[in-house]
């Protein structure tokens, strides 16, 4: 019988949120790579547009503002998704995705650090 493996949802990042309609947004994700749910994001200031929080930068998107909540490819074309932006809300930090230069216990706290400035806590075992 084949193993059969079920992709990461919703329910494996996102566990409290006060009210979705207050703490969740409609964003536009950046062209160039499919994003999976639980993609720690942050907000290009120039364009406003949302992509992988790197660990270093100056365009704005350095700092993680939000959470994917559901998967997106954005391969070809920019596209929209649905993040939790504020809190009060717990996501499970082992859930999280981030991007590939957050590659470290140290750069991982920092964004978890940005995640919290805006109320949204990652939480061990949740």
């Amino acid at each position: 019988m084949p193993v059969l493996t079920e992709q990461p949802s919703t329910g494996d990042v996102l566990k409290y949120e006060v009210n979705p309609n207050y703490t969740r947004e409609v964003i536009t994700l950046l062209i160039g790579t499919p994003y999976p749910v639980g993609s720690v994001l942050g907000k290009i200031t120039a364009s406003g547009k949302y992509t992988l929080s790197p660990a270093t930068g100056a365009d704005g998107s350095q700092v993680a503002v939000g959470v994917l909540l559901y998967a997106v490819d954005a391969t070809l074309a920019d596209a929209v998704g649905i993040v939790v932006a504020r809190g009060p809300s717990i996501v499970s930090r082992a859930g999280l995705a981030y991007d590939g230069t957050v590659d470290d216990g140290t750069k991982i706290t920092a964004k978890i650090a940005q995640l919290a400035a805006v109320g949204i806590i990652a939480r061990d075992g949740v």
